[in-house]
């Protein structure tokens, strides 16, 4: 907006609608990253893979969380941010596809985790009929 308050007959320049603007751009912005970085547990060791690629796009991805804890040797999965046994996750699952037939499972688990604890996620990803799993992995 311009408003004619200068001097010399040229229009001021509004800055206060700018920063209003720019300050609900920010918070939106803000609000977004922490739902998507909350979806991953950054204590987990990932496994090193030398040909990992780089993911295209994470839309639809359902994220599961395997951490292996060597002292008691136990696992845990967490499936949206709570402590889940892999089984009792597959309606949600099934409500996940149906909505978006694209939906795909990521699965997030420490490179000791044994083989058991990832194939009881495939299975449940597999009766909710989600063909698409991908593991994540480190490229070093």
């Amino acid at each position: 907006m311009a408003s004619t308050g200068g001097a010399d007959g040229e229009p001021e320049f509004q800055i206060a609608p700018m920063i209003d603007v720019l300050l609900v751009l920010l918070i939106f912005f803000m609000s977004i990253a922490t739902t998507a970085v909350t979806r991953y547990d950054p204590s987990i060791n990932l496994p090193t893979a030398p040909d990992a690629g780089k993911k295209d796009d994470s839309e639809g991805e359902l994220v599961f969380n395997i951490s292996w804890n060597e002292n008691n040797e136990t696992a845990v999965t967490t499936f949206e941010e709570a402590s889940v046994r892999p089984g009792d996750t597959i309606p949600t699952l099934m409500r996940h596809h149906k909505a978006n037939p694209k939906a795909r499972v990521l699965i997030r688990a420490d490179g000791e985790t044994p083989v058991a604890h990832v194939n009881e996620v495939i299975e449940a990803a597999a009766q909710a009929g989600i063909v698409d799993v991908i593991f994540a992995a480190v490229s070093k």
